[in-house]
């Protein structure tokens, strides 16, 4: 179905975007609301929901090589309780691709394009995905390699510039009502590390399977890196108002201003918000065309590229009236990705190996 091959490092570049796309703008502003001064220790806390992710995927992989988790979900659970896993799995994986699509087109309409109907937003950077997806995951995996290397240049400019604004004091104290803020703030963070099970989709089609745990690995710990130090950034800046924002990176930016003509960088953060959801979403609608074309058993994913493109565009429009409904969900809904990208495939792998065990055995009293 992809006969297209990518690197260890493309891998770790889409996982890198899946999760930091939308990631870098709203998480700081949603932790510190469950966190406060202590949202970065949220971010490390949260990271082990990437790693155990990360593993998961992989372990599976090992058992089941050359399938997707679509596919070997049939082999583990049977083929009727496989296909029901299937439909719900496929089903999750559009609606959340509807929300990351909502995300972005808010904040686009929010911040710049107040006067364009939102739905434009949406059917554009659809339109351009689905062309993305028909040439196949290698062409998504190209984009990546050509686009993820200058938004993190350009995050790392913004940050320099802002570090004359920060003041060091607004972190402390650290811990000052112990642990448990942070730890409710990692349930927030979790969600973005959570999306790393979008590997299964990936893993198959590696040229070189023997580095994809080490560079699944590396993305985890890049994605770590980047929401820590975005965290504290916008904590030194704004202290303890930071939680009033809804996207805190940009009201930031806003602050960079020298000898009067290098200022209004928010076309900046434009840039890195469009290309880093451009490579997201095309990840993202790749996935649900290729999970329900091989639920469908359809000879080939990309004649779904388009129909999924139109689903989750009306996913979008249709899944919350409002931005402020979509922060508020954000914030109640992380046993919903715990449930599917580690609980679920975490009793999938426990099943695999029993069956494997018992395969074994049954081979060897043979």
């Amino acid at each position: 179905m992809e006969k297209g091959r990518i690197t260890p490092i493309q891998m770790a570049l889409l996982l890198y975007t899946n999760s930091i796309a939308t990631a870098i703008l709203s998480a700081p502003g949603i932790m510190y609301k469950f966190a406060e001064r202590d949202l970065w220790l949220s971010v490390i806390w949260g990271s082990l929901a990437g790693f155990l992710t990360i593993y998961l995927a992989w372990k599976l992989h090992l058992i089941h090589p050359n399938k997707t988790l679509t596919q070997y979900m049939n082999l583990i659970v049977g083929k009727t309780l496989g296909k029901i896993l299937g439909f719900v799995y496929s089903s999750y994986y559009l609606i959340i691709t509807g929300i990351a699509l909502r995300q972005y087109s808010e904040m686009v309409v929010g911040a710049f394009l107040n006067r364009t109907p939102i739905y434009i937003l949406m059917g554009s950077i659809m339109l351009a995905c689905s062309l993305a997806v028909r040439g196949g995951l290698e062409v998504i995996a190209r984009l990546s390699d050509m686009l993820v290397p200058i938004l993190i240049l350009m995050w790392v400019i913004v940050v320099v510039l802002l570090i004359p604004e920060m003041n060091i004091q607004n972190i402390l104290p650290v811990m000052e009502n112990g642990i448990m803020p942070s730890l409710k703030g990692a349930l927030i963070a979790q969600q973005f590390f959570a999306l790393f099970f979008f590997l299964p989709f990936i893993l198959p089609f590696l040229s070189d399977q023997k580095r994809s745990l080490q560079w699944g690995f590396y993305s985890v710990l890049a994605v770590m890196v980047t929401l820590t130090v975005t965290s504290l950034a916008t904590l030194f800046l704004f202290g303890n108002i930071t939680g009033s924002f809804l996207y805190p990176v940009m009201s930031a930016v806003r602050y960079i201003q020298y000898a009067d003509f290098f200022e209004n960088l928010e076309s900046v953060v434009m840039a890195i918000w469009i290309g880093g959801s451009f490579i997201k979403l095309g990840l993202m609608l790749y996935v649900v065309a290729m999970s329900t074309a091989q639920w469908l058993d359809f000879p080939d994913y990309k004649t779904l590229s388009l129909p999924m493109a139109f689903l989750i565009t009306m996913m979008a429009i249709w899944v919350f009236p409002n931005v402020s409904e979509m922060s508020q969900f954000l914030t109640r809904t992380f046993f919903m990705m715990i449930t599917f990208f580690i609980l679920i495939p975490a009793t999938l792998l426990l099943i695999a190996q029993l069956r494997q065990l018992v395969w074994d055995q049954g081979k060897g009293g043979g």
